[in-house]
C-alpha cells in the first residue's frame, strides 16, 4: 500500500456485539462530518467496562480521563488510517495503536501471514522455524546488535535489559533519563512516579536519574556513585534530538566506567531508520529495545544487543545465567508473522520516506494555519515529522490540559481522533488535506476560548495527567 494511495473500498462490517446493529461502511473522503454525534452504544460499552475492568481498559493512554467526554469510548475496527465506534461513527486516527500500526490498520499482507501461519498452530512446546526467522531479518536490518529475543512487550523488554545490566557488572543501581515518560510497567521503574503506591522504598532506592543532553549532570551523577551504577537507559531521542555530543558523550562514559548503555527504541525503532536511532544518529548501544511499529499492532517487542551481554541469558556463556524473557507467548507464531512481514514491507517500500514527507506537510501547513489564528504561543507542533506530537499552553506558557481537551473535543466533531499528529503508511495526502481543514476550523475555536474562556466551550471535564496519585 503507497502512503499516498487512497484507502478505498468496503470494509467488512464488526461483529455486532451488543446485538443491536452491523454496518457495512464505505471510506468515506474528507466531507464535512455532522458537529454533534450521539455515542448510544459507546456509552453501554463504557459503563460495562468499569464493571469489569478497573480503570474501563487495559491501557492507561486509552482511558476515560485521557479524552474529552464528547467522542466515542468504543473503536471496534479499523481500515487504513481509519476507524469505526460501536455508534459506526468513522474517524480519521492519527498515532495508531498508540504507534504501534505503522501500516495502517487490518494491513491485507500482515493479516495474510498471520492467516497463513494460524492454520500451523500459534504456540508448541519447542522452538518454532518463524522465531529463527524473525530474528534474522531483525538483525539484518539492526545491523548494531549481534542477537536478540523476543517477548510481548516494552515492559518486558527494558526490564529484561535492567537485569542483564546489573548480572554483568554487579552493581544495583539504574540510571533513568526523567525526561522520557515511560520505561516500563515493573517496580524498578514505577517506583520513580508519583503513582508508585505498592513499590517498596528499598527499590526505589535502587534508581536515580539525569535530564536529557545535558553531560555535566551525568558526571556528577556518576560521581556521586563510583561503580555503583549498573546501567544507563533512556530513549535515544524523544520531541527534540540529542546534540551532536550527548550520545556520544554517553557512550565514552559508559565505556570508561563499565557501565552498560541502554536505548529504549520502543517509539524511535523503525520510525527513525531501519536500523532504529542508533543507526540513525551513529551511537551504538551495548543493549537496546524494540517494539510500537515492529508488528503492525501485533503483540511483539524485542530486546538486542551484544552477543556477551545477550549470552548471559542462553545456554552457552561461563557466567551464572540470567534469568533474561521467558513466557508462554513470548514466541507465539502469528505475531512474530506478522514482524517478519511487517519488517519486510519496511525494507522494500518507502515508508519512512512516506512518513517524513506527510508530517511535514502537516506541520509546516498547519503552522501557517496557527500562525494565521495568532496562536503560534499557544498551539505548538513538536518532535519529528515521521513522529510528529502538538502541545496546548496557556497564556502563562505553562501546558494546559484544558486547552488540549478541548482540541481534542474539536478534532472529534470533525471526525479526527488526534492525540497526536503521528502519521502511518495508510495516511495519504487526501487525509492532509481533511486534518488541515477540520484543524483550521478548531483553531478559531481554540482561538474564542483563549479570549472568553475554555469553561464555556467545553463540554464535560478536563483530561488529567496519567501519573498521579
Amino acid at each position: 500500500m503507497s502512503g499516498e494511495a487512497g484507502t478505498g473500498g468496503k470494509a467488512a462490517a464488526p461483529i455486532d456485539s451488543l446485538g443491536k446493529r452491523g454496518t457495512d461502511v464505505a471510506l468515506a473522503g474528507p466531507t464535512h462530518r455532522p458537529a454533534d454525534r450521539s455515542y448510544p452504544l459507546s456509552e453501554a460499552w463504557r459503563e460495562r467496562a468499569h464493571r469489569v475492568i478497573p480503570g474501563g481498559c487495559h491501557t492507561y493512554y486509552k482511558g476515560d480521563d485521557r479524552y474529552p467526554l464528547l467522542g466515542p469510548a468504543c473503536l471496534v475496527r479499523g481500515l487504513g488510517s481509519r476507524v469505526w465506534d460501536a455508534d459506526g461513527h468513522q474517524f480519521l486516527e492519527y498515532g495508531q495503536g498508540n504507534r504501534s500500526v505503522i501500516l495502517g490498520h487490518a494491513e491485507p499482507r500482515i493479516l495474510a501471514a498471520v492467516a497463513e501461519q494460524l492454520q500451523l498452530g500459534s504456540s508448541f512446546n519447542r522452538a518454532s522455524p518463524v522465531e529463527v526467522l524473525a530474528a534474522e531479518q531483525f538483525l539484518s536490518l539492526v545491523t548494531t546488535a549481534d542477537m536478540v529475543k523476543f517477548c510481548k512487550n516494552g515492559s518486558d523488554a527494558t526490564s529484561a535489559a535492567v537485569r542483564l545490566a546489573r548480572a554483568a557488572t554487579g552493581r544495583s543501581l539504574v540510571a533513568y533519563c526523567r525526561d522520557h515518560p515511560f520505561f516500563a510497567s515493573e517496580d524498578w521503574f514505577i517506583g520513580t512516579r508519583r503513582m508508585a503506591a505498592g513499590v517498596p522504598e528499598a527499590v526505589r532506592n535502587l534508581v536515580v536519574e539525569f535530564p536529557f543532553n545535558d553531560l555535566a549532570a551525568v558526571d556528577e551523577l556518576l560521581d556521586q556513585h563510583p561503580s555503583q551504577i549498573a546501567a544507563l537507559i533512556l530513549e535515544p531521542a524523544r520531541y527534540d534530538d540529542p546534540t551532536p555530543e550527548f550520545l556520544v558523550g554517553l557512550r565514552q562514559r559508559c565505556d570508561a566506567r563499565g557501565i552498560v548503555l541502554i536505548f529504549d527504541e520502543m517509539i524511535t525503532g523503525f520510525r527513525w531508520h531501519l536500523g532504529g536511532a542508533q543507526a540513525y544518529y551513529g551511537v551504538t548501544p551495548d543493549l537496546s529495545t524494540f517494539g510500537k511499529a515492529l508488528g503492525n499492532g501485533f503483540s511483539v517487542s524485542a530486546l538486542a544487543g551484544k552477543r556477551e551481554l545477550m549470552e548471559r541469558g542462553g545456554l552457552r556463556a561461563d557466567h551464572p545465567r540470567v534469568f533474561l524473557l521467558s513466557s508462554t507467548h513470548g514466541g507465539e507464531t502469528h505475531a512474530l508473522a506478522a514482524a517478519v512481514r511487517c519488517m519486510q514491507i519496511l525494507e522494500s517500500e518507502p515508508v519512512l520516506p512516506s512518513l517524513a514527507r506527510l508530517g511535514q506537510r502537516l506541520r509546516s501547513e498547519g503552522e501557517r494555519l496557527v500562525a494565521a489564528q495568532g496562536l503560534s504561543e499557544h498551539f505548538q507542533f513538536i518532535g519529528h515529522p515521521w513522529c510528529l506530537s502538538y502541545v496546548l499552553r496557556d497564556t502563562g506558557g505553562g501546558e494546559s490540559l484544558p486547552l488540549r481537551t478541548l482540541w481534542l473535543q474539536e478534532m472529534i466533531r470533525g471526525g479526527i481522533l488526534m492525540p497526536s499528529l503521528v502519521v502511518g503508511y495508510a495516511h495519504g495526502a487526501d487525509d492532509i488535506d481533511w486534518t488541515l481543514e477540520v484543524m483550521e476550523a478548531g483553531l478559531r475555536v481554540l482561538a474564542a476560548a483563549i479570549e472568553d474562556g475554555v469553561e464555556r466551550f467545553l463540554i464535560g471535564p478536563s483530561i488529567l495527567p496519567i501519573d498521579r496519585p
